[in-house]
């Protein structure tokens, strides 16, 4: 696999970091060692991640090996996305306007704000008594 010519993009997301190789192929999705629908048994994360190729018509002609860390299940479906859109442009820089006005190559910037002192969590106060 490694004497195959690929393409690489990093994805991120909350604290999820996704390393995506894409090469080309038929179409197949390996993250972390296991099959897209093993990893990922949710339709909406399997098309989430999925969105890169559809917008650009590229599902079955590159196979994609993703190795990804931190955060939890969304939070890593979201980093894979990223780094698929990403690789797809380092492939083929013509998808960039495609995946550029979807929104697939903007890095989402939300993440869980810290707690406070003196709060319950990053906003909620304590129940105010008068007496």
């Amino acid at each position: 696999m490694s004497d195959q010519p690929y393409y690489y993009g990093t994805g991120r997301r909350k604290t999820s970091v996704a390393r995506v190789r894409i090469m080309p192929g038929n179409g197949a999705i390996i993250i972390d060692g296991r099959s897209l629908e093993e990893r990922f048994p949710q339709i909406e994360h399997q098309t989430l991640i999925r969105e890169p190729f559809l917008a650009t018509g590229s599902l079955g002609k590159f196979n994609a090996v993703v190795k990804v860390v931190g955060g939890g299940i969304s939070g890593q479906a979201a980093a894979i996305r990223h780094g698929l859109a990403r690789a797809l442009v380092a492939a083929d820089e013509n998808y960039k306007a495609v995946l550029r006005k979807l929104g697939l190559l903007t890095r989402d910037p939300r993440v869980k704000e810290r707690k406070k002192y003196g709060l319950k969590r990053a906003r909620k106060a304590p129940q105010y008594t008068k007496r």
